[in-house]
């Protein structure tokens, strides 16, 4: 599989699990060691190709994440589930196997040119997304069927209207989440 925008992920270790999956050129931020350099390196693929944000399902990878969205607000979006990312205690990309990494890819969500507030706190409520037991793994779930990860509540619902996520499609990930569970 053969990708033409540039993947943007934190360290060496995930660079080398992607390059297995997947035929992509791929640079590192180094974690937090994000410095000018490598944002004019980010940069230039972002006006060449376009980029791909992969960063690791955990707190550091979202702050990565928000930090390069701003910079480059046209930025496509990959997630990896957290249970597809894990490997003992730790969290990453580098644990993902090739087909998990080709699955993330296959989901790769731009932002909506006009974000409109499909969804509201009440949708979360009625499909016991949030404020119940299980809400936490529902969300989860959700959220890898969807491809925009995980994440608490508010920030599951503004992905769902940032992302562009249909009702159509939602109701459709809530059936299949709904099946998985039976």
């Amino acid at each position: 599989m053969k990708i033409k925008e540039v993947i943007v992920v934190e360290g060496k270790d995930d660079e080398r699990a992607i390059k297995k999956a997947v035929d992509a050129e791929v640079i590192t931020t180094s974690g937090w060691g994000l410095n000018d350099k490598i944002i004019e390196k980010i940069s230039g693929a972002y006006k060449r190709t376009g980029i791909i944000i992969f960063t690791d399902p955990d707190h550091a990878g979202e702050k990565i994440r928000e930090r390069l969205s701003r910079l480059f607000p046209d930025a496509k979006h990959c997630y990896l589930p957290r249970e597809d990312a894990r490997s003992g205690d730790n969290i990453g990309i580098e644990n993902g196997s090739s087909e998990n990494i080709i699955k993330a890819l296959s989901k790769v969500r731009t932002v909506a040119i006009e974000k409109e507030d499909e969804f509201s706190m009440s949708d979360l409520t009625s499909n016991k997304l949030v404020g119940m037991d299980g809400s936490t793994q529902r969300r989860d779930r959700l959220g890898a069927i969807l491809g925009i990860g995980y994440c608490n509540g508010k920030r599951f619902l503004k992905r769902l209207n940032y992302f562009g996520i249909s009702r159509e499609e939602f109701e459709s990930g809530i059936c299949e989440m709904e099946a998985e569970e039976k």
